[in-house]
């Protein structure tokens, strides 16, 4: 990309005021608007660049910084400029910046303000003449890890060996009480290396539940299916049931049909907040996996008193 000049853009000296440079860009914004030339894209992307002059120039925490850079001479007068040599434009950066207006700012604008990049003119600049090598951040690193519903429920400490690049690293991370399905953590600079005096990257460690057959969190209620035979059904039972917390035994109504959901309040999973949610119980009736000879007496004479045949 081309190196811009936003002084030359606003048509300012570098040792303008800021009072100078807020004049100039209200004469040229005025001159250059959409409003008073209408589809006309010259005058269009030339509103655009001052929009941008002035967003650096106009900002003195930005000006200084971009006048550290600008005092590089390689980079004057529209030479070339790889951002990616100096520390920006990595992964990470992001290259849609937007000031709130319809229009996006350029790449050049991007490199250095647009995010995910840290501007560090004392390191960007050393050359092969005897200059310290310059300090780039590391890649951050991300790995899917997979708990159990109590995991998460209760909080726990954990350990990971992993290998990042050329390092086998192994850490204790926490898992977070009432961490949700695709929640993430962050391990400071336990990512790929830095260059130089850079820092390294993070590790961000994303969980997932593991799947169970019989249990479902849905938000922070869980469901889960309990099976009865058909004289449980019919005249009632107690059913011990796993919960987030242990095993607790419950009461099944005589006469429950297939469908039916009991609900046990606060017996479900939570959240960062402390709230619980609620456990529910579907009932399904099953038959028998063996029918005896006894079995099947009963089924008939079941069904002769109840007058199906």
């Amino acid at each position: 990309m081309k190196y811009k000049d936003y002084y030359e853009v606003l048509g300012v000296d570098k040792k303008a005021t800021q009072e100078d440079i807020k004049k100039s860009y209200r004469k040229l914004a005025m001159k250059y608007h959409p409003d008073t030339n209408p589809n006309n894209k010259a005058t269009d992307e030339k509103f655009k660049d001052i929009n941008e002059a002035y967003e650096v120039l106009g900002d003195t925490e930005k000006r200084s910084k971009y006048d550290q850079f600008g005092s590089q001479s390689q980079f004057q007068g529209g030479a070339d400029f790889d951002p990616s040599k100096y520390g920006f434009g990595g992964q990470n950066t992001q290259y849609k910046y937007s000031s709130g207006g319809d229009s996006d700012f350029s790449d050049f604008f991007n490199a250095f303000f647009g995010g995910g990049a840290d501007f560090d003119v004392e390191n960007m600049f050393h050359s092969s003449r005897g200059g310290r090598q310059r300090a780039v951040k590391g890649n951050d690193a991300e790995l899917d890890v997979k708990i159990t519903l109590e995991e998460g429920y209760s909080g726990v400490q954990k350990n990971l060996s992993l290998r990042i690049g050329d390092e086998t690293k192994s850490l204790n991370y926490k898992v977070p009480k009432g961490i949700q399905e695709g929640e993430k953590i962050r391990l400071k600079e336990q990512g790929h290396k830095g260059q130089g005096n850079g820092k390294n990257g993070d590790l961000y460690i994303k969980f997932q539940f593991i799947k169970e057959e019989n249990r479902v969190l849905e938000g922070n209620n869980l469901h889960v299916v309990v099976e009865l035979l058909p004289w449980e059904a019919a005249l009632g039972t107690q059913k011990s049931i796993k919960t987030l917390e242990g095993t607790i035994s419950v009461k099944i109504p005589n006469e429950i049909q297939t469908g039916k959901r009991i609900r046990l309040k606060n017996q479900g999973y939570i959240d960062k907040q402390s709230n619980k949610g609620d456990l529910f119980i579907t009932i399904k009736i099953i038959n028998p996996t063996i029918i005896t000879k006894e079995l099947k007496e009963l089924f008939i004479k079941m069904s002769e008193i109840s007058g199906e045949k």
